[in-house]
């Protein structure tokens, strides 16, 4: 049994390989690591760590937080590896789509973002709506979005009053970014956290933003169609009559 960890230790050497001695004690193997962010003195990092099918998840967070400078931010089942690469990868789906991009694109987010469900939403004339989602997205949907249209990517409030009570239960984490300057923007949760960090939202808002330029929703600078005029060559002066 596979699952991701989130995990926030001290940025130094050694630490990485202390935490994996630490989890080897109870049996697990790390498959795959990802740097989700760095800071002052400390570093995030995602972990796909596997065990044996009888072993308790628990047994992992206590071996991790064992060291005493690490604290593990969540974890949660996981299939196959970390790939950092996929974001290009699903860019590069979304672009080659012959059919519903969208849904290209939000069943492809929750496995590159590590998220559990993605939609896109736009405004309309009786507020906001979804326009598609993934197939883990709930199928309760929030009747008003107050915080549409978005100007830049930003962590939402899992508590506000606009959220659904049955993704408030689900302590379910929030993020939106705009698809370029139309009204829509891309929604993830993220249920049973963990909060989303600063790095994450900037990567969010990459990809949308790349996202809305493959889908012709970001306007080309138009160059001006006149060519530049020709500078009339110079030199030196002669005198009338005399040859060079």
């Amino acid at each position: 049994m596979s699952y991701l960890l989130r995990v926030q230790l001290p940025d130094r050497p050694g630490s990485l390989g202390s935490l994996a001695v630490a989890l080897g004690t109870v049996g697990a193997d790390i498959l795959s690591l990802d740097v989700v962010e760095r800071g002052a003195g400390y570093a995030v990092d995602d972990l796909v760590v596997e065990i044996a099918p009888n072993a308790l998840p628990d047994t992992l967070i206590t071996a991790a937080e064992s060291l005493g400078d690490v604290r593990v931010d969540s974890i949660r089942p996981y299939s196959g590896v970390l790939d950092t690469h996929r974001e290009l990868e699903l860019i590069d789906n979304v672009a080659n789509a012959r059919d519903d991009r969208l849904q290209v694109l939000v069943d492809g987010v929750p496995r590159v973002l590590r998220v559990g469900w993605s939609t896109v939403l736009d405004m309309g004339t009786h507020g906001a709506y979804r326009v598609v989602g993934s197939q883990s997205a709930p199928q309760t949907q929030a009747a008003s979005v107050p915080w549409m249209p978005l100007q830049k990517p930003i962590a939402l409030d899992g508590n506000a009053d606009w959220v659904p009570e049955i993704w408030r239960d689900m302590d379910t984490k929030l993020a939106a970014a705009p698809l370029g300057p139309s009204s829509k923007a891309l929604l993830l949760g993220r249920p049973g956290g963990p909060d989303f960090r600063p790095s994450e939202i900037a990567r969010l808002g990459y990809l949308a933003g790349i996202v809305a330029t493959v889908l012709g929703w970001v306007p080309r600078r138009r160059t001006s169609g006149r060519r530049p005029a020709r500078r009339r060559a110079t030199g030196p002066a002669y005198p009338a009559g005399r040859r060079r």
